[in-house]
């Protein structure tokens, strides 16, 4: 969610002249990361999920990424039970690996004023701090672009700007029951439900790392950084539309809304004799090869489902068939069938199972990495890759503050200077 961390009024600051790459006072050092944002630095004041999901994206495509946190650190470090370190929960651990940490405390204009030299040094800033609080710490886009004006400037917010909404605070779950994400649970299945994963952080946090990609691209062109505005409610709500508004698309409507194919109670993995089995024709040959596998040949001819369209109009009725025929064999026996006859299908994976699974194994998907305070961990590796290569370097998520020093020193502060941003409390 857009965070609630106030900021204090605008006071004096460093300021830096030029680009980026030549900021007074700014050592920045070669990126040697790899992956296509290397030399992409991003100044990361984002907090739980939708942020840094944005802003480890980046970091998996080789960006620099600072995360800086207010004292006592994310939330997300303590949201999770079956930790080894209180502060190192797995979700933090998981969300904010190739990262690097600082706590600044920006209530201090000592640490604020830090915290704008990381941002005049950068390439990008995300946050998920409501507007109104940027605003009054200077570090709202229009202030920012007279410090920095090759920046791009990522607000993540609950609700766009020009709404009534705008300023409200928000969660995954209530940005599920607005955006209507809840109510295709309840047209499905009669009561209203939450994905049992915060899916509009994702949704967003990805859509936020797209826009930013795109930024870049044109700051390429133009030389001049943006502002971007990346509403949790709105990106949700796009994403329910583009597959539910349906005959509502036509103005006036041609029918309801909603795509009766996903809105079926049994759109769902479906039982077989032993297990579940997950089965998916969509095309003609791939339904009439179904109609085979299941011994019911005489269906391809049957007006309810011999087309596309036809199939749509009676989902209920060809998933019912579905759902019947499917509990007569193994599923084990079901995906030997459905394979000889290049029907889309698959096992039903849990949660556990996932960490089994033999492809995931081939692709090297679960990678092990060790922690200088946590241990060995588990992760899963960014799934795209470039030709062009990958980042080179692993780093695991921070501890609390734990590079403070180096980004400060980075940023043109020297040893006596950080000895007395920690005497003031600006950097605990």
């Amino acid at each position: 969610m857009p965070s609630d961390r106030a900021a204090p009024p605008h006071p004096a600051t460093h300021a830096v002249a030029g680009t980026p790459g030549e900021a007074r006072g700014v050592n920045r050092p070669a990126s040697r990361t790899g992956g296509p944002l290397e030399g992409v630095k991003v100044i990361d004041l984002t907090t739980v999920v939708v942020g840094p999901i944005c802003t480890r994206t980046l970091a998996d495509q080789g960006a620099e990424v600072i995360k800086v946190e207010a004292p006592g650190g994310d939330i997300l470090r303590y949201l999770a039970a079956g930790c080894r370190t209180p502060s190192m929960s797995g979700k933090f651990i998981n969300f904010n690996r190739n990262k690097r940490g600082i706590v600044l405390d920006i209530k201090k204009p000592e640490g604020l004023a830090a915290l704008k030299r990381l941002i005049a040094g950068a390439d990008v800033f995300v946050s998920n701090v409501r507007p109104a609080g940027l605003k009054r710490a200077g570090l709202d886009p229009a202030a920012l672009a007279v410090l920095n004006p090759r920046l791009i400037h990522c607000g993540i917010v609950a609700f766009g700007e020009g709404g009534r909404y705008a300023g409200r605070p928000a969660y995954d779950p209530i940005i599920q029951s607005l955006s209507g994400v809840a109510g295709t649970f309840h047209r499905a299945t009669g009561e209203p439900r939450f994905v049992p994963m915060v899916m509009t952080d994702h949704v967003t946090g990805l859509v936020a790392a797209q826009a930013i990609g795109f930024a870049l691209y044109r700051r390429e062109r133009t030389g001049v950084g943006e502002a971007i505005e990346v509403p949790m409610f709105e990106v949700a709500a796009s994403f329910v539309a583009s597959e539910h508004l349906g005959a509502a698309s036509f103005d006036p409507p041609e029918g309801p809304t909603g795509d009766a194919r996903l809105l079926s109670p049994d759109y769902r993995p479906l039982p077989t004799k032993d297990g579940y089995v997950t089965v998916h024709p969509n095309t003609n040959a791939q339904a009439f090869a179904f109609f085979d596998a299941i011994g019911r040949p005489e269906l391809k001819d049957d007006p309810r489902f011999d087309t596309p369209i036809a199939r749509t109009e009676n989902a209920e009725a060809y998933f019912r068939v579905r759902a019947e025929e499917l509990a007569l064999k193994t599923t084990a026996e079901w995906l030997q069938i459905f394979a000889a006859l290049d029907v889309p299908a698959a096992r039903y994976n849990s949660i556990d199972d996932l960490l089994e699974d033999p492809h995931l194994a081939d692709v090297g998907f679960w990678q092990v990495e060790s922690h200088a305070t946590e241990g060995r961990l588990r992760r899963a590796r960014t799934p795209v890759t470039f030709s062009g290569g990958m980042r080179r370097e692993s780093l695991p998520a921070p501890r609390l503050g734990a590079h403070a020093d180096a980004i400060l020193a980075e940023a043109g502060y020297s040893p006596a200077e950080i000895a007395a941003l920690r005497a003031s409390g600006a950097v605990p």
